[in-house]
């Protein structure tokens, strides 16, 4: 018996050389791209350095400063503390990274090119953990999502008061789209007396596991362990797997099926007030199945399932690349601001930022 749970064991290590590449930092690497994928030369993406955040020096007394002076390493384009919310952007946007990763490279292009068009920008990192191979590494996006629901609601509210906005506007990747969405059922993030009080206006998303994911089979890796009685009270394999994976308890609870994912999308999965934009790519390699990632109308709520297909149908674009192409920058923008796609055509030609 003890011969079989260590071939099981080994079994469940091995597998970590498939997670553990598919949510390796950068981001916004390039990774592999899905068999369906149109074939090409991998991209070289050129990440660009960190920059030191705002520390509580800066602005004194305030709240915003404090909390992001506890989060590691910035990105160009967040968290200018001088920003003030201009009337054709009247709402800031809080950028929610997803699982294994951080602020620092996830929005590397993204806060650039938002502050660029005049946008306030702000990103945090949440759910912390110690690295499971590197207890001295702390590793963000791994906690457990309603707990970091908290931290996201407590971030919005000090971004909210540090800009005197009444509502802003999320752009979440992967599960950043996921804790933004349990923010906003059971957080704070709306007011269900009164939708035109909600704190957020929009939600964008950009390969959310809305629905969950098998995390391209290790899933069905898991349920087989299960059956053979190893994960059963066993919660060193199921550490294994995820802690060692970069995907910690996070990770669990994005796999489809899971009581988390159950409970936020029971009785619906929008809520009055606010706008849903769920950006897609067919060839999301981490996300599977990647229609996983839409939404389905509720009552009062205005939701867009976008395919970055539908307007560049050779995109090669994958969970990680989405953030840095064109095409689905274009879209993040469009939703942010409708006016935007009216007066750019969608950019399917350019290549690759970085």
């Amino acid at each position: 018996m003890i011969r079989a749970r260590r071939s099981v064991v080994a079994t469940a290590t091995a597998a970590l050389a498939l997670a553990s590449s598919m949510f390796a930092t950068p981001a916004i690497s390039a990774a592999d791209p899905a068999p369906a994928a149109p074939a090409e030369p991998a991209p070289t993406i050129t990440v660009p350095d960190p920059v030191p955040l705002p520390t509580s020096a800066d602005a004194p007394g305030s709240p915003l400063a404090t909390l992001l002076s506890t989060m590691g390493e910035g990105v160009e384009g967040a968290n200018d503390l001088g920003c003030v919310p201009s009337p054709d952007h009247p709402r800031p946007v809080v950028l929610v990274h997803g699982t294994g990763t951080g602020m620092y490279p996830t929005w590397v292009y993204v806060a650039p090119e938002l502050a660029r068009l005049g946008y306030c920008v702000y990103a945090l990192n949440y759910g912390a953990a110690q690295g499971y191979f590197d207890p001295e590494r702390t590793v963000w996006g791994v906690s457990d999502i309603e707990r970091s629901a908290v931290e996201l609601g407590t971030f919005v509210d000090a971004v909210r008061e540090h800009t005197g906005s009444e509502q802003v506007d999320l752009v979440g990747h992967s599960q950043g789209g996921v804790v933004s969405r349990q923010y906003l059922k059971f957080e704070g993030g709306t007011d269900a007396t009164d939708p035109s009080r909600n704190p957020v206006r929009n939600l964008v998303m950009l390969g959310a596991t809305n629905h969950g994911t098998t995390f391209n089979g290790l899933q069905q890796l898991y349920t087989v362990l299960a059956v053979l009685g190893v994960t059963n009270g066993n919660d060193a394999v199921a550490e294994l797997l995820f802690r060692g994976s970069n995907l910690g308890a996070a990770g669990q609870q994005q796999l489809i099926g899971s009581r988390m994912l159950s409970n936020l999308n029971e009785g619906g999965d929008t809520l009055p007030g606010v706008t849903y934009t769920s950006i897609a790519t067919r060839h999301d390699q981490i996300v599977t199945p990647p229609e996983s990632s839409f939404l389905r109308p509720g009552p009062d709520a205005e939701v867009h399932n976008v395919w970055v297909q539908d307007g560049c149908p050779d995109s090669p674009a994958d969970h990680s690349t989405i953030l840095v192409r064109p095409e689905s920058l274009h879209l993040v923008k469009s939703a942010l601001d409708p006016g935007y796609a009216a007066a750019h055509a969608v950019p399917c030609d350019l290549p690759e930022n970085g």
